[in-house]
């Protein structure tokens, strides 16, 4: 009786995992992707780099999930909200998840990613992040002088070596770098005197500001009289609005695709004044080692 009842449970076990087993195969594999606006848009794109999805030709660089045309391997691609893409990874096959987010979890792009999105596209890039004003101060002098002390040798190391491949500058700079990581951390933990000097209101979201540190220092050693005061906000809606009301002076936060969209839709009179940072999307995974275990684990369709 024993070894009947030690039969029956192993054969319970095994149908049991077989089923386990077949339930997971019957499912796509999920894809987390930002949900929000153009982030959404280059998630589908790298998927399509990645030669996991195919889309139209005809959406250019602002695809939407309607614009997916077809399924190389068998996944689904969910839009989540991209601040929740790195502590929900273990969740999904695979997510797509840009330096903003990454950087407080430890993910380093050429140590974790699977792919990376690729910035060098042909022509004026839309996904490098920008300085922002309203119309009208376009050609401030004093707005112009925070652009030229954010685009030198001095910041363009420092999101180098601060930010360990999330961000690069996107602006002219020597290959060679000289900082260390005790000087960044330096930079950091610099403060400026604010008495006596011109401040200008710089609108910012998310937790990776530092630089503006190196900007601040650069504006310092420049004698510009200029003071740099961060407004930090909690929603990406919020930094244009407060900008084009004229409650901001400046904001610093978004890509050039992001601005258009969000200008176009709400009536702003805001423009890109300086290019900054190149913030490239990334293929994560915990459950994936490279990009081919993950298509096998998928499976091929068709």
């Amino acid at each position: 009786m024993k070894t009947l009842k030690t039969v029956f449970a192993f054969a319970l076990a095994a149908a049991l995992v077989l089923s386990l087993n077949l339930t997971a195969f019957a499912e796509s594999l999920p894809i987390g992707i930002p949900d929000d606006g153009t982030n959404l848009s280059r998630g589908i794109k790298l998927l399509e780099t990645a030669g996991l999805i195919t889309v139209d030709p005809e959406a250019g660089y602002t695809p939407e999930i309607a614009d997916i045309t077809g399924y190389l391997y068998d996944v689904e691609v969910t839009p989540v909200q991209a601040n929740t893409l790195p502590s929900t990874l273990a969740d999904f096959g695979a997510s797509t998840i840009n330096g903003t987010y990454a950087i407080p979890f430890g993910l380093i792009p050429s140590r974790d990613g699977l792919i990376i999105e690729k910035q060098s596209e042909d022509g004026d890039n839309p996904y490098v992040n920008i300085i922002a004003a309203r119309a009208e101060d376009a050609e401030n002098e004093l707005y112009q002088t925070i652009v030229k002390a954010y685009q030198t040798q001095a910041v363009a190391e420092f999101l180098l070596v601060n930010y360990e491949e999330a961000f690069f500058p996107a602006f002219d700079y020597k290959d060679e770098i000289t900082l260390t990581k005790e000087e960044a951390q330096e930079i950091v933990e610099y403060s400026s005197p604010k008495k006596g000097k011109t401040v200008v209101k710089v609108g910012v979201c998310g937790a990776n500001n530092d630089q503006w540190q190196a900007v601040q220092k650069v504006l310092d050693e420049q004698d510009a009289g200029i003071y740099i005061e961060l407004v930090e906000f909690d929603a990406y809606n919020l930094p244009n609005e407060a900008l084009n009301a004229g409650e901001i002076d400046l904001n610093a936060f978004q890509h050039k695709a992001y601005l258009k969209n969000d200008a176009e839709a709400n009536g702003y009179d805001v423009v890109a004044i300086g290019d900054t940072l190149i913030a490239p999307l990334t293929l994560y995974s915990e459950k994936f080692d490279s990009l081919d275990a993950l298509k096998a684990a998928a499976g091929k369709l068709g």
